[in-house]
C-alpha cells in the first residue's frame, strides 16, 4: 500500500475496462517523465510507462485470438542467476534504511522504522523538498544523526540507492515508479522492499527476479495484510490442518476511493485516478490474493497456473464526476475504462480455486474477503465468522474469536501494536527488521512479489480476451514443489 490514510485506507487501488493503454481510450497525451513518476503532486501524464507490452506476447494474442494467448507465457525463461529461495539475510546488528517516497504512505511508515531499536533511517527520497524536511525532523526528534536527503532531480533516487551505507531500500511511490526504483536498489547491491504492486507488467516481473537471482539480494513486497491479525491466525489453523484439506479461498480490495480519488488534497495529483483510464483488470491484487496465497502454500508447495477475469462495465467514476466535481474541473478530460468490479479465477497446480475481487469505485463496506474452506469447515471474514467441524453444527455460524489462542506469535507479542492498519504495518516491519538483524530467510521473496502482482496485466488481457484463461508464469522455475516456512514462521530462539 502506498497511501497513509486511516483504517481501512489501505495502500493504492487502480480500475480500468478499456483497451491496453492508448492515447484513444483515455486521453492521455504522452509518457510522463521521471519526474513526473516519482512526483506525487505531478501525477500521471501517459500510459505508455504504466503498461507497454505484457513482456510475452500475451496481451496481443488474448486481445485477438483468445484461444492462442495460453501458450506464450508459460515458456519459462532461463534461469539468469541461482535461485533465492531460502537465502537468508546478512545478519547485522544495526540494519540502515533508505526511503523512497514521503507521502501519504511513506511519512507514516517512517514512524515505525523509527520506533524499533537497530533501526536507522539514514537516507529519505521525495522530490518535494517540504516533504524531506518534515520526515528529517523526525530522524531528529527520535535521536538519530541527521539523514541524508535527496529531493533534487527526476533522477536523485538514483543517487539514493548508490549510497554504500544502506542495507535496505523502501519504496512508497506512485505505483509506476516501482519497478525502476526496485531495480535501482538491487542493481546497487540493496535488499529492497516495495509497497503493492511491485511492477505493473509482466517482463518487469521477470526482471525484477533474474536481478534478485543475479545480485543475490532480496525484492519484497510489503504486503501487510499477511500480518493482520485475524490472517495469521487462520493460517496458523489451516497449517494445522483445522479446515482439513483446503479446497478454496477468497481475496478482494472492495473499498469505496471516489471521494478521496477525486480529493486534490488526498493524493497530490491525479497519479491513481487515471490508471483507470489505462487497464481494465485488478489494479490492486495484492492485500486479497498475499493472504489466501500463504494459506494454501502458493510458492511453497502448491502454486497458480491460470487466470480467468471478467469485469464490469466502467460507469462509478465518470456517475461520482457528474453528481460532484465542476464543470471545469481537469477530470472531466478522463474517460474511463476500468471495470467497476473485476472477479478473476485462479486455479492451482494441486486443483485448488481461489477468487479475487477489486471493486474501488461503486458504494461497498470496505471489505478484503479473506475466506478459506476445506474438508472440515469454512472461516469467512468481514464480518469474521467460522464454521468447523465437529465445532460447529446446525448450519450455525461460530465465533472466530473463540480461536484466540490459534493467534500467531508476533501476534501474542505484540497485542496492541503500534502505527496504522489495525497494527498489521507495526507487525509487518518488525518481522521485516527482525529477519535481517537476526540473519533469518524472509517471510516472502520475489517468487512471492511477482505471483502475488501477475494478475495485475493478466486480468488485464484476460478481460480483453472475454475471460481466456491465461497461464500464470512459475517465477520460482520448479521450486515451489518444495515445502518451506514463510509467513507461518517459528518464533526464533534469539
Amino acid at each position: 500500500m502506498n497511501d497513509a490514510a486511516s483504517f481501512p485506507a489501505e495502500g493504492n487501488h487502480l480500475e480500468t475496462p478499456g483497451e491496453l493503454p492508448d492515447t484513444t481510450a483515455g486521453g492521455t497525451d504522452g509518457p510522463p517523465s521521471r519526474r513526473s513518476v516519482l512526483r506525487t503532486s505531478a501525477g500521471v501524464a501517459g500510459a505508455g510507462l504504466a503498461f507497454g507490452a505484457l513482456g510475452t506476447g500475451t496481451a496481443a494474442a488474448a486481445a485477438t485470438d483468445g484461444a492462442g494467448a495460453a501458450g506464450t507465457a508459460e515458456k519459462t525463461p532461463a534461469r539468469a542467476g541461482r535461485t533465492m529461495v531460502g537465502v537468508p539475510f546478512e545478519r547485522r546488528s544495526t540494519v540502515r534504511v533508505g526511503i523512497i517516497g514521503l507521502g501519504n504512505r511513506g511519512s507514516s511508515m517512517i514512524d515505525l522504522f523509527l520506533a524499533l531499536p537497530g533501526v536507522q533511517v539514514r537516507a529519505l527520497c521525495d522530490p518535494v523538498r517540504a516533504k524531506t524536511e518534515r520526515a528529517a525532523a523526525k530522524v531528529l526528534a527520535a535521536g538519530q544523526p541527521a539523514p541524508a536527503v535527496y529531493s533534487h532531480g527526476e533522477e536523485d533516487y538514483e543517487n539514493l540507492c548508490r549510497r554504500g551505507d544502506l542495507d535496505l531500500v523502501y519504496v512508497a511511490t506512485p505505483w509506476e515508479a516501482h519497478f525502476e526504483m526496485a531495480k535501482s536498489a538491487l542493481s546497487n547491491g540493496k535488499h529492497v522492499g516495495v509497497e503493492c504492486p511491485v511492477a505493473m507488467r509482466l517482463d518487469e516481473l521477470w526482471e525484477l527476479v533474474d536481478l534478485s537471482e543475479r545480485t543475490r539480494r532480496h525484492c519484497m513486497q510489503l504486503e501487510n495484510c499477511c500480518y493482520g491479525r485475524n490472517e495469521m491466525r487462520v493460517l496458523r489453523m489451516a497449517h494445522a490442518g483445522k479446515f482439513g484439506e483446503l479446497l478454496h479461498a477468497a481475496g478482494a480490495y472492495n473499498h469505496d476511493l471516489r471521494q478521496l480519488m477525486f480529493d486534490p488534497d488526498y493524493y497530490e495529483g491525479p497519479w491513481r485516478r487515471q490508471w483507470h483510464t489505462r487497464l481494465r483488470g485488478d489494479l490492486y491484487p495484492n492485500h486479497g490474493f498475499g493472504p489466501v496465497a500463504n494459506y494454501l502454500d502458493v510458492n511453497r508447495g502448491d502454486r497458480v497456473v491460470s487466470i480467468s477475469s471478467f469485469g464490469t462495465p466502467a460507469l462509478g467514476l465518470a456517475e461520482y464526476r457528474e453528481a460532484n466535481m465542476p464543470a471545469d474541473d481537469p477530470s472531466w478530460k478522463e474517460s474511463y475504462i476500468s471495470s467497476d468490479r473485476t472477479i478473476s479465477m485462479l486455479r492451482t497446480a494441486r486443483g485448488r480455486v481461489i477468487r479475487l475481487e477489486h471493486d474501488v469505485s461503486t458504494p461497498h463496506p470496505y471489505s478484503r474477503i479473506n475466506s478459506l474452506g476445506g474438508t472440515k469447515g469454512v472461516f469467512e471474514d468481514y464480518p469474521a465468522r467460522i464454521y468447523v467441524e465437529p465445532d460447529h453444527t446446525n448450519h450455525q455460524w461460530g465465533s472466530f474469536a473463540r480461536y484466540a489462542d490459534w493467534d500467531h506469535w508476533l501476534w501474542k507479542e505484540h497485542s496492541n501494536p503500534p502505527g496504522g492498519h489495525g497494527g498489521m504495518d507495526y507487525i509487518m516491519i518488525f518481522r521485516l527488521m527482525q529477519c535481517m538483524q537476526l540473519g533469518l530467510v524472509p517471510d516472502f521473496d520475489v517468487y512471492d512479489a511477482a505471483t502475488w502482482t501477475a494478475p495485475v496485466p493478466l486480468s488485464h488481457t484476460s478481460i480483453r480476451a472475454k475471460g481466456t484463461p491465461l497461464p500464470i508464469p512459475d517465477f520460482t522455475r520448479g521450486e515451489w514443489k518444495k515445502p518451506r516456512t514463510g509467513v507461518d514462521s517459528v518464533k526464533p530462539s534469539s
